[in-house]
């Protein structure tokens, strides 16, 4: 039992320690918008930080930070959540209530496009540069863009470019980077709007709630009820990423990624090492 990890799962009314190592936090990651407490006390930090940079993935992080007089000027502490990624940061609070912990949970991102990034370099599915430039620019426009035709305009590459790029990298077609970024985006306000989900989707550009509904289940096999009840996004996105391993979307070394959870050797957030040899495969580049 590590007394500086702690579980928040959905109804969101409890903390529950962690006992039982990372097949607890498997468990977890597998329960829709759960998260994992981190009660970062001073130099005490260092012998956790590697469990909980290698927690599966879609189990977001909240760490809390130690007391004020306890944090020196080292900056070893600013490292370790940095290459945890952290969901929200607390300040020390000795018996954090699971009410503020879901407030943490439930905030909308502040830049929803880096986050997605980070989540997959972190993940260990982008290693290329580039490569995450592009995905970032299409999650930033997919809050005005609907369509594969606009959104190749406005990445000024061809359709068929645009799909090479991520089909070479193991990756999803775009047009399903694009679906998944609209669905983000709203479930992210279905979570902090009591607007029914006919309103929201109208909103978004949808024709009704409906086609969001059908979307959300093909995507990620979730409706709009459950995106609304399970806070925050980073399981929204590991479960489509699960979905798209299953039907074929993402190349062998991904699958694996995905299948087999979070690597310790997995790169820190918006750190790029040498680009991989590509891979191809024989299916529509752009969908």
């Amino acid at each position: 039992m590590d007394p500086q990890l702690s579980l928040l799962s959905w109804p969101y009314r409890n903390i529950s320690p962690v006992t039982e190592g990372r097949t607890q936090l498997k468990y977890a990651a597998r329960m829709p918008g759960s998260a994992l407490i981190w009660r970062m006390a001073a130099a005490k930090y260092k012998r956790t930080s590697a469990r909980v940079e290698d927690r599966p993935g879609g189990l977001a992080l909240i760490a809390i930070l130690p007391p004020a007089a306890d944090i020196t000027a080292d900056g070893n502490l600013v490292h370790a959540l940095q290459r945890c990624r952290p969901h929200g940061v607390l300040p020390w609070h000795d018996s954090p209530a699971a009410s503020d912990l879901t407030a943490v949970l439930r905030r909308p991102p502040l830049d929803l496009a880096a986050d997605v990034t980070d989540y997959l370099v972190w993940r260990g599915l982008v290693v290329e540069q580039d490569t995450a430039h592009l995905i970032r620019r299409i999650v930033e426009l997919s809050a005005e863009i609907r369509s594969i035709s606009a959104l190749a305009r406005g990445m000024y590459m061809s359709r068929r470019a645009l799909g090479r790029r991520l089909l070479n990298q193991g990756l999803p077609v775009p047009s399903h980077w694009l679906q998944i970024s609209r669905i983000i985006r709203l479930g992210v306000r279905l979570q902090n709007s009591e607007a029914s989900i006919f309103s929201l989707a109208y909103d978004a550009g949808y024709p009704d709630g409906f086609s969001v509904s059908n979307q959300m289940n093909r995507l990620m096999g979730h409706r709009p009820s459950q995106v609304r009840e399970y806070l925050g996004w980073e399981w929204i996105l590991e479960a489509w990423l699960r979905k798209e391993a299953n039907a074929g979307g993402l190349g062998r070394a991904e699958k694996e990624e995905i299948t087999a959870g979070k690597r310790a050797s997995a790169p820190p957030p918006r750190s790029f090492p040498a680009p991989r040899a590509g891979r191809r495969r024989k299916r529509d580049l752009v969908n």
